[in-house]
């Protein structure tokens, strides 16, 4: 039977079932519980400040998403994410947003100073603004960065020491050392909303079971992006693609995430 170490992470998680805890936003709560769930996770969703820190202390992995951010809601992923640090448990930020009104970027920054990141998720627009180049972001989507978006990230991680994965056609994945491709996926992923806050909650659920967090990313987008490829091909339309990509991230094997990944060492320098 074919593996891989990516693949290896998927069964873990399996055989694991990793609790993961969420502060993310309402848009796309159930589709991440729903995404965690398929990827062989345990969602939790606990936001009030009174039960956030407890709750992530009995967590695999904490998921703060800012997509429909408050500023008590920023209060409770700090206290939520302050345990998480003190217990050595992971933390999955993603920046939904970050440069499109200035207390989502400030937000942001004030996460990223005050707590331990370990992998910090975004498109190419809300990377770039946290890296401090020319990005334009709209919304919650990305409308383009001005530079290398991979030289970028990997500057962004080796000055913030954290991972950092940027979703897009390929998704990057660097911790500052190295940069890894991710080519799955399909152009559907973009024709419903959420896809990015449910990449988040995966690669929550594998950075729970795997500490090194390029790995865990890497294996996550990889996981996700496969099944959205499967899904793409019997979907009439977004809705039917949506339900299939629930069945078949559930449906997945790690021999099938071995046979299927399309992974790349980015070798030029940056």
């Amino acid at each position: 039977m074919k593996t891989t170490p990516y693949a290896d992470v998927l069964a873990r998680v399996r055989e694991k079932r990793p609790l993961v805890h969420h502060i993310t936003n309402y848009v796309t709560v159930n589709d991440c519980a729903n995404i965690t769930l398929c990827a062989g996770g345990a969602p939790v969703m606990a936001d009030a400040p009174e039960e956030a820190a407890e709750m992530a202390a009995m967590a695999g992995a904490l998921v703060l998403n800012i997509g429909t951010l408050s500023s008590a809601q920023i209060d409770s992923m700090i206290l939520a994410g302050r345990m998480a640090n003190e217990r050595g448990i992971p933390v999955i930020l993603d920046p939904v947003g970050a440069g499109a009104t200035r207390f989502r970027t400030e937000s942001t920054e004030r996460l990223l100073e005050d707590l331990e990141i370990s992998i910090l998720k975004g498109n190419a627009g809300e990377i770039g603004v946290l890296a401090g180049v020319e990005a334009r972001v709209r919304g919650v989507d990305s409308h383009g960065v001005k530079g290398d978006i991979a030289a970028i990230a990997a500057e962004l991680a080796a000055a913030r020491e954290i991972t950092v994965a940027v979703t897009g056609v390929s998704d990057i994945v660097t911790d500052g050392r190295q940069v890894l491709l991710v080519d799955n996926g399909h152009p559907m992923m973009g024709s419903i909303s959420g896809t990015g806050c449910m990449a988040a909650s995966v690669a929550g659920t594998f950075a729970a079971e795997c500490r090194d967090p390029v790995r865990a990313a890497v294996a996550a987008l990889a996981a996700f992006g496969l099944a959205g490829e499967r899904a793409a091909s019997g979907a009439h339309g977004p809705l039917t693609f949506r339900n299939a990509l629930f069945d078949e991230l559930a449906n997945l094997t790690p021999p099938d995430l071995a046979a299927g990944a399309r992974i790349r060492t980015l070798s030029r320098p940056l």
